[in-house]
């Protein structure tokens, strides 16, 4: 995809702070507010940006454990993934997925209150899909770092 150095200024500002005005976007990449909205928009409607999101402190919502869930499933076929991916995306304490190249097939990150709800999700939850033959869990004992903003390089 090409994207100029002012498109990398835009996107760099707007991962930094998603809620700023188009004037102060324009000021802070230095265009005026017409080709800065017109180069916004573009770069919505090509996907680039995908969607604008508010991000929460989930301590202070309570939700203290994030755990990492690895899963293996019986059988890896198509039906098997799809079934098993769709399942867990319905899951709202599922915060991220993914196949894996490893000995597990998924590996998930979960954001919970605490051990009896991390208890309830995976009996309750994971354990009786068909398709589930193996899960295990890590806790996070402290997050190091958390970014969303994607490194963009020299924006």
């Amino acid at each position: 995809m090409d994207l100029d150095a002012t498109d990398l200024r835009i996107l760099h500002e707007l991962q930094r702070d998603a809620g700023l005005s188009n004037v102060a976007l324009a000021q802070r990449v230095h265009l005026s507010p017409s080709p800065c909205l017109a180069r916004v928009k573009a770069l919505q409607a090509r996907g680039v940006i995908r969607q604008y999101v508010a991000l929460l402190d989930a301590k202070q919502l309570g939700l203290d454990l994030n755990v990492f869930i690895s899963v293996s499933l019986k059988h890896q076929t198509r039906a098997a993934l799809a079934a098993f991916e769709a399942q867990v995306c319905a899951r709202e304490e599922v915060m991220e997925c993914y196949l894996m190249s490893c000995q597990e097939d998924y590996l998930l990150r979960v954001a919970v209150p605490d051990i009896p709800a991390l208890e309830r999700f995976i009996l309750e939850q994971l354990s009786p899909m068909e398709e589930v033959d193996k899960i295990r869990s890590s806790f996070a004992l402290k997050q190091v770092r958390y970014k969303t903003a994607l490194p963009l390089g020299k924006g």
